[in-house]
């Protein structure tokens, strides 16, 4: 059984932040909001690990948020098989 969604804590410029992974829903689409502005529409998700490990899903951007907040079933299914190889979740947008 997978879990349905992951809380952590990730730094972004020098800062912390919490962060809360889960699968989408009917209502929900594939998104990530952040406590920092982005611009694009879209954002490339890249987690990296362990032997190399990589895993990229493209998200929308829904606004600014408190905390990270990603809702994409493909990562949730990825971190729940790889949570203990995963230790980069990096973001590319232009900002």
């Amino acid at each position: 059984m997978f879990p349905n969604h992951f809380f952590g804590i990730v730094e972004i410029n020098n800062v912390e932040y919490k962060i809360n992974i889960q699968g989408q829903s009917i209502s929900r689409k594939q998104l990530i909001k952040l406590p920092i502005k982005i611009h694009d529409e879209k954002a490339l998700l890249r987690l990296t690990g362990i032997g190399g490990r990589l895993f990229e899903d493209l998200v929308n951007c829904e606004g600014e948020s408190k905390w990270v907040k990603i809702d994409s079933n493909r990562i949730l299914y990825y971190l729940a098989d790889n949570q203990d190889k995963i230790n980069h979740i990096d973001v590319y947008s232009r900002f």
